[in-house]
Formats: structure tokens, sequence, C-alpha cells
């Protein structure tokens, strides 16, 4: 359980795993066991964090040091404006994606170092973190053929950041206790492997 009172769930992973899906499941899996639920995102959590989603998927090409800064602004605004009241209101808040994110693609993908990005992040956060991050994993060419062929920035990235980016997950979550899921096969399935993964920490 979090210091505020509710249940803070985290779905990651690289692109075309599912997420997006997952999500979904989860949240209507949780509503049905009764369980008050806000389902949300990063980026884009908030009506601002909305506005830096679109800069930072659809605009124009910017830096590392710029995308970091930005994912970082859209993260304090989560926090304080959604995650944490919603937290306090004993909800369960399911995010795709929060701050294991930036470590795996900033931190290593973009080769901005694991320990900069966090020590970065912490102020954005402020002291908060999830009770339990779900990392859907695929191999990179079944995730690779998932991607839609009208692609953001990210998903336009290559398909080498791509498997960076995936091998920054798997190397990360031993040592910090995410959950990897397969996220192969049918979504019902990998749902349920989900919920295996979620439900003992409820």
């Amino acid at each position: 359980m979090t210091q505020t009172g509710g249940v803070f769930i985290v779905i990651e992973g690289g692109e075309g795993v599912g997420k997006s899906t997952q999500v979904a499941r989860l949240t209507e899996r949780l509503r049905g066991e009764g369980y008050e639920v806000d389902e949300t995102r990063e980026p884009g959590g908030t009506e601002a964090g909305a506005a830096l989603r679109t800069k930072l998927l659809h605009g124009d090409a910017i830096d590392a040091e710029t995308e970091l800064a930005w994912l970082l602004e859209d993260r304090r605004l989560h926090v304080e404006q959604r995650i944490k009241p919603n937290l306090a209101r004993n909800m369960v808040v399911v995010s795709d994606r929060f701050s294991p994110s930036t470590l795996a693609y900033q931190g290593i993908a973009r080769g901005m170092g694991v320990g900069e990005v966090e020590r970065r992040g912490a102020a954005a956060i402020g002291g908060l973190e999830p009770d339990v991050v779900v990392v859907l994993d695929l191999p990179d060419a079944v995730a690779e053929a998932r991607v839609a062929q009208d692609r953001d920035r990210f998903e336009r990235a290559g398909d080498a950041f791509h498997a960076r980016v995936r091998a920054a997950y798997r190397e990360l979550a031993p040592e910090r206790g995410w959950v990897v899921v397969d996220a192969s096969g049918p979504p019902d399935e990998v749902a349920d492997r989900v919920w295996a993964a979620v439900a003992r920490r409820l």
C-alpha cells in the first residue's frame, strides 16, 4: 500500500506490447471487483499534460534534454493534480507508464544514465512510488510487428532504439522488483497474467 492510502499500479513496457489494452482490461476487472479506479496515462494525464503529450509525440524534433524535461514536468503535474489526490481518496490508480519509462527510455535507451534520470526525476514524484509495476514483455520482432503504421515520434525511433528499451526493462526489473509478464498470446490470457501479478498486492 502507498503512504497515501490507495493502491498505485503502473503498467509498463516498450512499444507494441499492448499496454493500453491491458490497462483497460485491468481497470474493468478492478471495477468489477468493487474497487474505485482512476485509469490514467503518461504523458497526458492532466489537462496541461495533454498539451505536453502532443508536443512530445507529434511535435517537431527535440533533443534528449528537452524530451526529459517535458516528461518530468508532465509527471510533476500528474502526481500533484491527479495521482496523489486520488490515492488519498483510497482509490486504485492504474497508470499507463510512470517513472520506470524514463529510466528505460531516457536513462538507458537515450544514454542519459539511470542514476541521472532518477536524480532529476525525484522532485517530480515527490517521494511517491508505485505499489506494483507490471512490465509487459515481448520478443522484439513480435512487438515491432504490432506497432501501428501511423507512428508517433517514439514509435518512429527505429528497431535498435526499441530493442534497447525492451532490454532496459528486462535489466532493471529484477533489481527494482518490477513484475515481468509475458505479453504474448490472446489479450484475455495476458490479462489473466497481469491480474495474477496485481491481485496479491491489493
